[in-house]
């Protein structure tokens, strides 16, 4: 395998917002699903698999309400498969441009069985073998240990990402003395419990509303890397492997709830992998009023569909 190649590999997966959640026995969130199989079509002992969901139709015949919402936490997602993952993105608008940090975690797209469905090999392309199972765990937890999320910044319109130990990227690194810090609170789910920590922040990008890849019905927040070589406090090594001469890494994020987004990682537009952000603050300061129907601002284009179930 060529040097840049597994340097490329481990930017998209950094760039994918990880965090240090961890599955362990978390119970799947008891929420609606269109059916993933429909034995009209074949035998009915032998369903035939659905492998486009109509996001129209799952929305209008299975809805999630706010209370579905607050079932969803950043470690119950990934008990779901990709097929499940997929049919919550579609039902989400979304929301606010967020603003701040946002602790991140990642998790590879999963077939019904459990079983890691990785395309990295689709995105690098010539890598000899597959990589999954073991491998891909492995892969997911060097970007946890890597890094903590992105930092917004919804005036300007532009993200960075954020990693509290610069030592590993050192080498890649032009000038590691400008490359910009941000005090930030070591925080848990619902706290902040330890003292402030150091961070640095890399691979700039830009923000703004666009179209899903995966849902074309509305708009989602895109996370666009492609020009970030036009940033304010660009590198070309490393913010270049993430850029239009790179990987060519897109982002988009949808909100689940205030403070919690769900989101999908790109790189030359073919789908890497999801990601969950979270900022404890704004969901527990805010999580009160959505939960009793409170109007949320949407930044982005909500669709038709939302439009008109909100007018009956």
């Amino acid at each position: 395998m060529p040097m840049r190649a597994p340097i490329a590999l481990a930017t998209a997966l950094m760039l994918a917002a990880c965090g240090s959640q961890q599955e362990g026995d978390v119970p799947r969130p008891d929420i609606p699903f269109a059916p993933l199989t429909d034995a009209s079509l074949s035998d009915p002992d032998n369903p035939t698999k659905i492998f486009r969901v109509d996001f129209a139709r799952v929305e209008h015949d299975h809805p999630l309400s706010r209370a579905d919402l607050a079932k969803l936490t950043p470690a119950n997602l990934k008990t779901l498969n990709q097929e499940e993952i997929d049919q919550i993105y579609g039902r989400l608008t979304a929301g606010p441009i967020p603003d701040g940090p946002f602790e991140g975690d990642l998790f590879f797209a999963r077939g019904d069985e459990g079983e890691l469905k990785p395309r990295l090999e689709e995105i690098l392309g010539g890598v000899a073998g597959r990589i999954k199972g073991k491998k891909i765990e492995l892969l997911e937890d060097v970007g946890r240990t890597l890094w903590r999320g992105k930092m917004f910044y919804r005036d300007e319109r532009l993200l960075r990402n954020f990693i509290e130990d610069l030592a590993p990227l050192r080498p890649l690194i032009d000038d590691p003395d400008a490359v910009a810090k941000a005090e930030l609170p070591r925080r848990s789910m619902l706290r902040f419990i330890r003292p402030e920590t150091s961070v640095w922040l890399l691979f700039p990008a830009k923000l703004y509303c666009g179209q899903s890849l995966l849902d074309g019905r509305r708009e989602s927040i895109i996370i666009d890397y492609f020009y970030n070589d036009e940033l304010p406090g660009y590198q070309a090594s490393p913010d270049g492997l993430a850029g239009r001469g790179g990987l060519r890494v897109r982002d988009e994020i949808r909100m689940v709830r205030p403070g919690f987004y769900l989101g999908r990682a790109y790189a030359n537009r073919v789908f890497l992998l999801n990601f969950t952000l979270y900022n404890p603050e704004i969901a527990e300061d805010q999580g009160e009023a959505f939960a009793g129907g409170a109007e949320i601002a949407e930044d982005c284009w909500i669709g038709e569909q939302i439009r008109q179930a909100s007018a009956q």
